[in-house]
């Protein structure tokens, strides 16, 4: 008996969820560590620097993944495209590493670390040793082994908060008054080990993913790497562009703050990222939904009812992540507790994140049209059109709002992009969606958020009891809504 599509692709969602959101879930759980332990300004410099990281590894993966997946089906040869995507990393990998070495002091100037140059030697290896694993990982889902791919992510976060628990509170405090006399260790420095912890977690993900590397052979064919790098290139595109608008804010506030310090601006980068990370059930759930979607997509391009497929999951996918923005946003009163104190004043940032990334979500969702017509090129102008909304909208708001002119600008970016791809969309692959209840159901969420706010309890039990009957009502009206639908789909 065949499997039901979508009861298939909600399985995958959750076996890669554990393989995405526990590992993050247990990362976010640095998040109210960092923020009780660092000052404003020292967790400003990780949030700049990982978004450094996080621009850097789009590059140094050039849209391999999904340009593996599209030919490892087309050639029906995986093994071959493994080796000669992964081999290409290989190779990027390594070079960029020497590179950073031959320029290390000029590169630490240029970003204004040149006291500290080892914190991008650090993060220079991290970048190209998870690069590199990208293959094995995509190798992985490919294959279906969610479970081995959930696993390897699972140790690797439990290694990382583990050694920075034992770098920066243990080790303080069964050492104490002499932990300067230790090695590497010094009061002004203690930074440098989140990024320690990091490389030592990322090479024990090269270590756990030696089962799949033996498989591995250095042999690039230069007529498939042609094909791969043609497909990954718009990819790459797409993916720089979308990570100018997921992190230029954080770069760009250094040095457009009304600020008169360094340190100043380092303060409200800190404030802004620590309140971002409130959004992390959002971006977890898109996260996990992308991992299993973007092969499930394919998967399912052949069939009769494709379209119909990709138009229950788009409504399914609007439901819940307009649910976890309610149970974000009319509990917020509680979710603050996720950051320290000193972080607070920039609460105001996060029901406009959590709408910015659901628009995001919905645009992940839109994709399959220039996906599986292999017209990447038009997802591209896109997303440069998106990084274009951002980084204009950035310096034009921060120096009037300061980062929540970002957060805005994150908004106009993801709703923007959206809503150029619902309408190309229609005019290349028209998929039917069911409109009206995307509607009912964004128009609902609205709704409920403005009228809690409107009440403006101050009781925190009140708070609670009101959240949870607003919450109630949400998905009363979703259930009812799509019961006979969603029945129908589920028990084919």
């Amino acid at each position: 008996m065949a499997i039901n599509p979508i009861k298939k692709l909600a399985g995958e969602t959750v076996i890669y969820g554990l393989g995405t959101i526990i590992p993050r879930i247990l990362n976010y759980l640095l998040v109210p560590f960092y923020t009780r332990i660092f000052s404003q300004n020292d967790y400003g410099q990780i949030t700049e620097l990982y978004a450094w990281v996080a621009l850097i590894m789009v590059f140094l993966t050039y849209g391999m993944e999904t340009a593996f997946f599209r030919y490892a089906e087309l050639e029906k040869k995986p093994n071959k495209v493994f080796n000669t995507a992964t081999g290409s990393l290989l190779i990027t990998s390594v070079a960029f590493v020497l590179l950073v070495v031959l320029f290390l002091g000029d590169i630490a100037r240029g970003i204004q670390y040149s006291g500290h140059p080892e914190y991008i030697l650090l993060l220079a290896i991290i970048v190209a040793v998870d690069a590199f694993t990208s293959l094995p990982f995509a190798y992985l889902r490919y294959q279906n082994k969610a479970r081995r791919f959930s696993l390897i992510k699972i140790i690797s976060v439990v290694i990382n908060i583990v050694l920075n628990f034992t770098f920066l509170l243990i080790i303080p405090r069964v050492y104490g008054d002499k932990l300067s006399g230790l090695p590497v260790y010094s009061h002004e420095n203690m930074i440098i080990f989140v990024f320690i912890a990091n490389l030592i977690s990322s090479l024990s993900v090269l270590f756990l993913m030696i089962p799949e590397l033996r498989a591995f052979r250095f042999r690039i064919e230069k007529a498939l790497l042609q094909k791969l790098l043609a497909y990954g290139l718009p990819i790459l595109i797409i993916g720089v562009a979308g990570m100018i608008n997921e992190v230029s804010d954080k770069i760009l506030l250094k040095y457009l703050l009304p600020v008169d310090t360094v340190k100043e601006a380092e303060a409200q980068i800190g404030i802004y990222g620590a309140n971002y990370k409130l959004a992390i059930l959002m971006m977890l759930f898109i996260q996990m939904f992308r991992y299993a979607a973007e092969p499930f997509f394919f998967r399912e391009s052949g069939k009769k009812e494709a379209k119909a497929i990709y138009s229950d999951v788009m409504t399914y996918f609007v439901i819940f992540t307009w649910l976890i923005f309610l149970a974000v946003t009319l509990n917020l009163d509680i979710v603050k507790y996720f950051i320290g104190p000193a972080f607070w004043e920039g609460l105001m940032i996060v029901p406009i994140v959590l709408m910015a990334k659901l628009f995001l979500g919905v645009f992940y969702n839109l994709s399959v049209w220039y996906k599986l017509t292999n017209k990447t090129l038009y997802g591209a102008a896109i997303a440069i059109f998106g990084a274009t909304v951002t980084i204009v909208l950035n310096v034009i708001l921060i120096p009037k709002y300061g980062y929540v002119g970002s957060a805005w600008a994150n908004f106009a970016c993801y709703f923007s992009m959206m809503m150029i791809s619902f309408f190309w969309g229609r005019r290349v692959y028209k998929v039917s969606y069911k409109y009206g209840r995307l509607v009912l159901y964004s128009a609902l969420a609205i709704l409920l958020f403005f009228m809690y706010r409107y009440l403006d309890l101050q009781q925190t039990t009140m708070q609670i009891i009101t959240a949870g009957i607003f919450i109630l009502v949400y998905l009363s009206v979703a259930f009812v809504v799509e019961k006979k639908k969603l029945n129908r789909r589920l028990t084919r």
